[in-house]
Parts: structure tokens; C-alpha cells; sequence
């Protein structure tokens, strides 16, 4: 059964229920304009990820302001974005299976829609999914340039794979898909310069040996939101999927610029707005919002304009802020947390509750939206 949502559209911020999961539209909306102006000014295509949102409401804004379409990582939430109007995805990872590929294919007669090989098995049922489908799938070959995860290496295995691709009608060969994820979240801009550098190299290598085999890329597709502006002045990528740039999360904020400040290309956007249901003693409060409601697998969520107030400790439905007496909320009160990683808390979540003007007096919900491909895991 559908949960009700925390709040509705026209309630003050004072009147939403916790805990919840708020958007910040001001600030959502500085977000989406930032990242557009950087891929227009580098000519690059912007492919926005999903699997950090969820949510056909804001990949439609996303390509409202220049996106070419949206990754997502799973079938079920490509399912989602195709029934909420979106005619251009991309999955971005390996899909296994008969059942997953057929459903793919079958959204094919709606949308533009491609996905990612690393082994001809996954090439062949492609090909006999689309067929059975009587449709064309777009495919990108995925390169292992350093995150050790998925992907083939960027050499001679890369240029069979795409040859295997081309001889199936009922596939599309587009290009490359090179995502260096583990990238992301090193702290310097050094440690970035030299990850990002050496997935260059890679992937410049394989692009050059597919054209020289007659297999040109129309789509080099990668980046994140660590590190996009290093595949930006490249040369070799020309499709950004960065996803958590919408929302700036705790963890990437503590990511560092070239003179060592903390990186601020965007703004704080998604908070979990959390109750505090006792305050047992001076320096300790306890809240509404626990592992139910924020995941802490990059660090725990930190408290938004609380300067000295902590988060720790939390359980399931608990979570224990600390710090000055002074600083502690009082029972009743609530707390905006920025979530140390925004993709599994959004995942949390039924609804976000969309604010208008949070830092001002008037902070009011503008509207909700529902996390419409929430728990889409197949």
C-alpha cells in the first residue's frame, strides 16, 4: 500500500511530518542550472544519472535544461523513466538474463534505448532479445578504466566485443561506456588528476583502435560528479552521467579543490528532515531519523547550519545528536540532515517534499513528488 506522503503542497515547513526526505528547489534548481552551463560550454552531451533520483519529475527538469536523456542502472527503473515520458535511457550496466533483457527490448517501441556489454554471451542475448522483440537496442562496449568493477580492457577484447555487436541487426553499436566510479570520492584533486588521467590514456586507446577497426564512437559516456570537469578538458569523453550533482550530498563535500577548500561547484539540495523525540539529558538529543532513513555507508549524515551538533549512533529508528548543551535541540525541534550518500537514501523514501525558499521565513512546500522507481532493484 502507498505510504501518504509527509506533507502537502501549500503547508508551511513547520508543518511537515518527520522524518523526511526534503528538497530544496532553490537550491536543486542553482544545481541543475551549473551543471547545464558547464557540458554546453565544454560541447559535451549531459546524460544525467537516475539511479541518484529515481524520479521521472526530475529527470524531466534535467532535460528541460539540455540533458540528452538519463542513465539508470537497472531494467525496473528504465521501466519507470519510459513510463514517465522519458524517450532516451541509457543502462549503464551489465544486464543478465532473458526475462530482464526481453522487458528491455519491449521498451524499445517507446524510447530510444541502449545498455552495456562486457562479454559476447551478453551480445548474443541482446541481439535475440531485441529480435524476439522486432527492435533495435543501441549498445556501448564497457571499458574497465580502473574502478575494477564491470568492463572488458581497454584493448584488443573491446574491439572483438563492438565487432561482435556489428553483426547483429537488431543491435546498434554506439560506442563506449567508460565510467571510472571509484574516481569519484578520492579526496585530492591530485589523487583525481592521476585516476582520471590514466582512464584517459585507456580509453583514448580503445576509441582510437574501434575507428582504426571501423567501428567509429559516436558516444564516449562517463564522468561523475567527482570528477567531470576532468573529463570535461579531456578531449576523449564527450558524454557526461553525472547524477549526485542535483542533491550534493555529505560525502562529496568532503572531496578537495586544487587549494585544498572543500568542493562547492554545488549546492546542498537534499536533506532528511528529522524530529527530535527526547532530549534524556543536556548534551544529548535523540531523533526520528535512523538507518531507515539515511544511509550512512559513506559516513553518517551531518547536520545542516548546526555548527558543533553531531550525528552518531544511530539504529533503526533512532538517531543520537551530541555537542554543547547550548547547541542540542530541545524536544520538538526539528533538524535538517545533509545524508553522507544521497543515491540509498533517496531509495529510502517515498516521497520528496519539495521547499520552496527553506532559509527564508516563508519556507513552504511547493509540492510532492513521489520516488516513483523506489526499491526498482531488477
Amino acid at each position: 500500500m502507498p505510504m501518504s506522503p509527509p506533507a502537502k503542497p501549500g503547508q508551511s515547513f513547520a508543518e511537515i511530518d518527520t522524518p523526511a526526505l526534503i528538497l530544496d528547489l532553490d537550491a536543486f534548481e542553482r544545481n541543475l542550472v551549473a551543471m547545464a552551463a558547464f557540458a554546453e560550454a565544454a560541447g559535451m552531451r549531459l546524460r544525467p544519472h537516475a539511479k541518484t533520483h529515481k524520479s521521472p519529475e526530475i529527470a524531466l527538469r534535467q532535460i528541460a535544461h539540455g540533458a540528452v536523456g538519463q542513465c539508470c542502472q537497472k531494467v525496473s527503473e528504465a521501466e519507470v523513466l519510459v513510463a514517465g515520458g522519458i524517450t532516451d535511457v541509457l543502462v549503464t550496466n551489465e544486464v543478465i538474463g532473458a526475462s530482464k533483457l526481453d522487458r528491455l527490448a519491449r521498451l524499445a517501441r517507446d524510447a530510444r534505448i541502449g545498455l552495456c556489454v562486457d562479454h559476447v554471451d551478453g551480445v548474443r542475448e541482446a541481439a535475440e532479445a531485441a529480435q524476439r522483440e522486432g527492435v533495435v537496442l543501441d549498445v556501448l562496449v564497457e571499458l574497465d578504466i580502473g574502478g575494477r568493477r564491470c568492463g572488458v580492457a581497454p584493448g584488443e577484447a573491446a574491439v572483438r566485443l563492438a565487432e561482435a555487436v556489428a553483426r547483429h541487426n537488431s543491435l546498434q553499436f554506439r560506442g563506449v561506456q567508460a565510467y571510472h566510479g571509484a574516481a569519484q570520492h578520492m579526496r585530492s584533486i591530485d589523487e583525481r588528476q592521476e585516476a582520471i588521467e590514466r582512464a584517459m590514456l585507456s580509453t583514448r586507446n580503445a576509441v582510437e583502435r574501434l575507428s582504426n577497426a571501423g567501428l567509429p564512437c559516436e558516444i564516449v559516456s562517463g564522468a561523475g560528479t567527482g570528477t567531470f570537469e576532468l573529463e570535461g578538458r579531456s578531449g576523449v569523453w564527450n558524454e557526461l552521467q553525472c547524477g549526485s550533482y542535483i542533491f550534493m550530498d555529505a560525502d562529496y563535500a568532503r572531496n578537495r579543490k586544487a587549494d585544498g577548500t572543500t568542493f562547492d561547484s554545488f549546492e546542498h539540495a537534499l536533506f532528511v528532515l528529522a524530529g527530535v523525540m527526547s532530549k534524556p539529558v543536556p548534551d544529548r538529543a535523540i531523533v526520528d531519523a535512523g538507518h531507515k532513513a539515511a544511509a550512512v555507508d559513506s559516513g553518517m549524515p551531518v547536520p545542516y547550519g548546526r555548527s558543533g551538533l553531531i550525528y552518531t549512533k544511530p539504529s533503526d529508528e533512532h538517531g543520537v545528536l551530541t555537542g554543547d548543551p547550548i547547541a542540542v535541540p530541545h524536544r520538538g525541534d526539528t533538524v535538517l540532515l545533509v545524508p553522507g550518500h544521497c543515491d540509498p537514501t533517496v531509495n529510502l523514501h517515498d516521497w520528496y517534499v519539495c521547499v520552496r525558499g527553506l532559509s527564508g521565513p516563508d519556507a513552504h512546500v511547493e509540492a510532492v513528488w513521489p520516488v516513483a522507481a523506489r526499491g526498482a532493484l531488477t
